[in-house]
């Protein structure tokens, strides 16, 4: 089916809300904990990654995990990073705490490009990174003040934007490499995603011994690995042939708004006054740069 605009629009909406599910599923578990539930979530992540991207490309899947070279396993670590500071973070502190700290990723992003890449960046971008990173400084600080294990939640979850940041400093990098010689860089980084959650059940296995997840725990994981990661993620790669970053952007915010929602609604977690006052203000700092940004691409008429 061809995708037009509207439709991709729509497609990237369901994606974040599958994407939101991860905070309000991990408050039904019953025994799995911390690193087990990494685990388990990476390990069905990796099997329905492995088994989709096998049938899709076959042979060609596992040539490319051989060929990648180091671009794709520093991309597969960040991916890796992810995953696993993702959940382990919801075990250490409130789902809207997790979800507002991880929306800084595009402000981190277009910080690490300016530094790495040498990309200029608009005072709209510098003025809300300043924005977004007030609202950040004053959740951390009041959590720090309230609770050291919610700060410490807060403190892992900031792993996410950060391997994320890198994770696409570095495929933009390999962008702009293959745009000049087209055999220096892999045509495809998707394997690294697959390697990403091989990589994050490996580390987390050894740590979540012994196990104690029930019948219970396994199927809501199972869920989260297939639902909640891979689907989404096939889905999401094949939506940035029709919508552009900045609108990828914008729209992966309403993660943040579902997620709190949700975790409000199906598990009773109400947010903070603290995390509702520093989300606030980096949702409304990422809103604007990304809405300005989308009015500067906008062609003129004439």
């Amino acid at each position: 089916m061809r995708l037009t605009h509207s439709r991709a629009v729509l497609w990237m909406v369901l994606v974040t809300l599958m994407w939101s599910l991860a905070g309000v599923v991990s408050r039904h578990l019953e025994a799995a904990r911390s690193f087990e539930v990494t685990f388990w979530r990476s390990a069905f992540n990796a099997l329905a990654l492995a088994l989709a991207l096998g049938l899709i490309r076959r042979r060609a899947l596992w040539a490319d995990l051989r060929r990648g070279g180091w671009p794709l396993w520093v991309s597969g670590w960040c991916w890796a990073v992810m995953y696993t500071n993702f959940m382990v973070a919801l075990t250490l502190t409130t789902v809207a705490t997790v979800l507002v700290t991880m929306s800084i990723a595009p402000m981190v992003t277009a910080l690490f490009a300016r530094v790495l890449l040498g990309h200029r960046l608009p005072l709209r971008t510098w003025l809300a990174m300043l924005v977004a990173g007030l609202g950040i400084a004053w959740m951390f600080g009041q959590q720090a003040m309230q609770s050291q294990g919610s700060m410490l939640g807060a403190l892992v979850a900031l792993g996410v934007p950060i391997a994320g940041a890198i994770n696409w400093t570095l495929l933009q990098h390999l962008h702009q490499r293959r745009a000049q010689v087209a055999d220096q860089a892999p045509s495809d980084m998707l394997p690294a995603v697959l390697l990403g959650a091989l990589i994050s059940a490996a580390v987390t296995g050894p740590l979540a011994w012994p196990f104690s997840a029930t019948t219970h725990d396994l199927s809501w994981l199972a869920f989260l690995g297939v639902a909640q990661l891979a689907i989404p993620c096939l889905i999401a790669v094949r939506l940035t042939r029709v919508l552009s970053g900045p609108e990828i952007s914008l729209l992966g915010l309403l993660e943040v708004i579902f997620g709190v929602l949700l975790a409000w609604l199906g598990a009773g977690e109400a947010p903070s006054p603290f995390a509702l006052q520093g989300g606030a203000l980096v949702m409304l700092a990422l809103a604007a740069n990304e809405w300005l940004g989308l009015r500067e691409r906008r062609p003129q008429p004439g």
